[in-house]
């Protein structure tokens, strides 16, 4: 059978560029030359010889090589680049899962201890050395490599560029913000580009100047929070104490200085200051008891109660304060018993009761609810009152505070509630509020089931 030389041509080729696919330039030049010879020794005539008879074969012999060489290389710089386009992509989630995982610390400390680890995690590094330049500290993770030294990362400082020194496997890079150097990063056992260094040390920068910011807003809103805070408790004690103060002495001093009362006038005076002693001396027990609980030195008598009896104990104290009030009480039936100090817990109770009765008009209803959880009893006091916006919601438990549109409208000392949290928190319960303005609030406290015993 008659062989077209054209249909062999065409045949080597393809089979050269496969071979360019798979083993690269080196490998399909020498089979672009073993194709040319077989060529020429089996299908040129004189057949079976190396011998050229006819010129115009030298120039097909010349095309055939060049072709076959010039389709080989555009073949392996393909592979090469689409080898490198894959890394680069590789290199980008790298990136990209390094960016998001800088964004999960907002503290300088913690950022600066996760940085390395991460680098190593997930570039697949054998250590990482951060240095902070301000503070001359190093940050590893990984086994110390000795030429990631303090001296040799102190030198990177101040370099322009990254450098990479293959032959140790080690890569360093300026940690740079804008103009500003700020640190140094080295890496070793694996090397990255010298555009992913760079990426990697401007993400470092920015994350760390990120989390200073916000630390900074932090510990500003904290400054301004503090502030308002001692401002409203200054004023809270000041009103608290001055207001029986202003009345005791506005009475004695009226009896001195007007000997011509009445008794009836002398009985009134008297009785204001009968009352406001006894406020003043109410304000001084309550600050005196929340100083022992928060000292740790109230003990508790803890038995097992069921829920009523605390509720039933508060309620009956309650009852000359409450007046006319409507208490409405939903408990079910069959809920387990507490562990608690049942006089203590009466006291939370009943000042949360109170407070109710302060904050919520008179002809309003106060609902008291429980229910179980696996390890608590949950008892929430409901009021129709004005709320409580949220702001005030976490100054709410602070000492002396009252809010701020009722704290000269309503008698108080602001120690009912803290007194309240820091009885259940004893318990080793827990308190909270829900409230919304023009809506009332619900206060919710929570004391421990009694292992030993189930509800009736």
């Amino acid at each position: 059978m008659v062989v077209n030389p054209t249909t062999v041509a065409l045949t080597f080729l393809l089979a050269i560029l496969a071979v360019s696919t798979v083993w690269g330039i080196a490998v399909s030049v020498f089979m672009s030359v073993a194709a040319m010879l077989a060529f020429n020794f089996y299908f040129l005539p004189p057949v079976g010889t190396f011998t050229i008879a006819d010129p115009q074969n030298w120039v097909a012999l010349f095309a055939f090589l060049v072709v076959s060489v010039l389709a080989s290389h555009l073949s392996t710089r393909a592979r090469q680049q689409a080898k490198d386009a894959a890394q680069r992509r590789r290199e980008i989630e790298k990136l990209y899962a390094f960016s998001q995982g800088l964004l999960e610390s907002g503290n300088v400390i913690q950022l600066l201890n996760r940085i390395p680890s991460q680098i190593v995690d997930i570039f697949e590094v054998g250590a990482a050395a951060l240095l902070l330049a301000e503070k001359q500290k190093i940050y590893r993770s990984g086994p110390v490599i000795p030429k990631l030294d303090l001296e040799t990362l102190k030198a990177m400082v101040i370099r322009e560029e990254p450098l990479v020194d293959e032959a140790n496997s080690l890569c360093f890079v300026p940690v740079r913000l804008g103009v500003r150097p700020i640190g140094s990063l080295g890496i070793s056992g694996s090397m990255l580009s010298r555009q992913t260094l760079e990426a990697v040390g401007t993400l470092i920068a920015v994350a760390i100047e990120r989390a200073r910011a916000i630390e900074q807003l932090g510990l500003t809103e904290a400054a301004r929070e503090g502030e308002r805070l001692r401002t409203a408790l200054l004023d809270s004690v000041t009103h608290a104490l001055r207001t029986p103060l202003t009345s005791i002495k506005a009475s004695v001093t009226n009896l001195l200085s007007n000997p011509s009362v009445t008794s009836q006038q002398r009985q009134e005076l008297l009785t204001i200051i009968n009352e406001e002693t006894d406020r003043l001396n109410r304000l001084v027990g309550e600050a005196g008891e929340m100083a022992r609980l928060d000292a740790g030195e109230v003990e508790l008598r803890l038995k097992s109660h069921p829920i009523e009896d605390v509720i039933n104990a508060a309620l009956s104290q309650c009852k000359l304060a409450l007046g006319d009030r409507v208490v409405r009480v939903q408990v079910p039936p069959g809920l387990p018993h507490v562990s608690a100090d049942l006089v203590r817990a009466r006291e939370a109770l009943v000042h949360l009761l109170e407070n109710a009765n302060q904050y919520s008009p008179a002809d309003m209803p106060i609902t008291i609810t429980a229910e179980a959880t696996p390890d608590f009893i949950v008892t929430s006091i409901a009021d129709r009152g004005a709320g409580i916006d949220d702001l005030e919601q976490n100054l709410i438990f602070e000492k002396f505070y009252r809010g701020k549109d009722q704290r000269y409208l309503v008698q108080g000392t602001g120690m009912g509630l803290p007194i309240a949290k820091a009885i259940i928190e004893a318990h080793g319960g827990t308190m909270s509020l829900t409230s919304q303005r023009g809506q009332g609030s619900v206060f919710s406290f929570t004391l421990p089931v009694d292992r030993g015993r189930s509800g009736d």
